[in-house]
């Protein structure tokens, strides 16, 4: 996917929207090679979407072997809105708490990991002007059908 057509998709208003919530869902590949797939609190900082983690994190071993992620922001009613990314993990570890509140500085003493995400893919599904690929195309072969 080129650039500007992620910036595209990324800016669309619903799109906007999902991407001030506080949670994603974190896809990637654990050192065992099963899929994993965690609920994170992140922030969009306009380019991309940061999240953190403890230095012992068990995702950072497997996100160094394997960077490719993929992420999910949606909203709980139906139709959902959904916003799905791909891209890869860039891992900054960092000194003290990076966005995060102070509460939590006493557990976290020594520092965080930053995980921060450039999207390389994106597709935004609400159900009324985007649908996933599967319906679009049996949207597509019904309307084949009818004009033959």
């Amino acid at each position: 996917m080129e650039t500007h057509e992620i910036t595209e998709v990324l800016n669309r208003p619903i799109s906007q929207e999902l991407l001030a919530r506080d949670v994603t869902r974190l896809a990637y590949v654990a050192k065992d090679g099963t899929p994993r797939n965690v609920p994170i609190a992140f922030v969009w900082n306009g380019s991309e979407i940061v999240m953190c983690t403890t230095k012992n994190a068990p995702k950072l071993p497997a996100l160094r072997e394997n960077p490719a992620v993929a992420l999910t922001i949606d909203t709980e009613v139906h139709p959902p809105k959904i916003l799905l990314i791909r891209g890869r993990a860039e891992l900054d570890f960092v000194d003290g708490i990076p966005e995060w509140e102070a509460e939590v500085r006493s557990l976290y003493h020594d520092g965080m990991v930053r995980i921060v995400v450039t999207p390389t893919w994106a597709k935004l599904i609400d159900f009324e002007t985007t649908l996933p690929s599967a319906v679009e195309e049996l949207v597509r072969q019904r309307e084949e059908r009818q004009r033959a």
